[in-house]
């Protein structure tokens, strides 16, 4: 019932009471929360993924729309799927940080460009390392992995009764530190390399104080930045791989309590 004398279809107010976690996730998650994809798009996924939900787990949704404790488990509902998106974010978040470090470094944080997974003006190094990062994402089946995460979670933590616990909330907390560490460890390559740079670079201001730093050290920092980035890729690119699975990882804690 709406709760005015009108009736709903019960399997379709289902679905519809399902779709609010998967919706919230995919509002929040990467890829699946990109700006270029369109909300038909995630309509359609939540839907389907809905329909699955419905046909291996068993749904009682509140009896009447319109009311104060459908409005609470809603607002459970919508908690769930933001904290399952949210930590995917925190762990996308971490190049970006390291690509703020090393773009100052180099000179290049005046260069930037609009990131597809949020459509904000993002460093131009930045986009560079959110796109690897998202292939590595897709390359281990980390959306599949989300999905089934989504779907496991109606059985820890089934609606109507879905509030995160003190501990729950307290690890998504606890995980945006990753976010600092995994830049950090991230940018320690190259930043390591442009330190040292600005460290010679400033003896010879001292020892030269005619010296032009901008004429010798931007043109500098750029030529040592870029050839320790195309050294050190192969190691930053799998650190971002253990980034993905730390992100995942926290995921599955999430719902499996483990």
């Amino acid at each position: 019932m709406l709760g005015f004398g009108l009736a709903i279809e019960p399997q379709l107010w289902a679905l519809v009471f399902v779709m609010v976690r998967i919706g919230a996730a995919f509002i929040v998650a990467p890829v699946f929360g990109a700006i270029g994809v369109p909300l038909q798009v995630r309509i359609a996924l939540s839907a389907a993924i809905g329909v699955l939900v419905l046909g291996t787990q068993t749904i009682t949704p509140p009896a009447e729309v319109f009311s104060v404790a459908t409005f609470a488990a809603i607002g459970a509902e919508a908690l769930v799927g933001f904290s399952l998106g949210f930590i995917l974010q925190i762990a996308f978040a971490g190049p970006l940080v390291a690509s703020e470090v090393i773009g100052t470094s180099m000179g290049l944080g005046f260069a930037s460009a609009i990131d597809p997974q949020n459509g904000r003006s993002t460093p131009a190094l930045g986009q560079f390392f959110s796109i690897m990062l998202t292939l590595l994402f897709l390359s281990v089946d980390g959306h599949l992995v989300l999905v089934e995460m989504l779907v496991r979670s109606y059985e820890v933590l089934p609606p109507g009764g879905a509030w995160l616990s003190a501990g729950q909330v307290q690890g998504v907390a606890l995980f945006g530190g990753y976010l600092f560490l995994a830049g950090l460890l991230l940018a320690l390559p190259v930043g390591f390399l442009l330190l040292c740079l600005n460290m010679i670079v400033g003896m010879m201001s001292r020892a030269a104080p005619a010296l032009n730093l901008f004429a010798v050290g931007l043109p500098a920092s750029l030529a040592v930045g870029v050839i320790a980035l195309a050294i050190a890729f192969p190691a930053m690119g799998d650190y971002m791989l253990i980034i993905v699975r730390e992100g995942l990882s926290a995921t599955e804690r999430l719902v499996l309590g483990t």
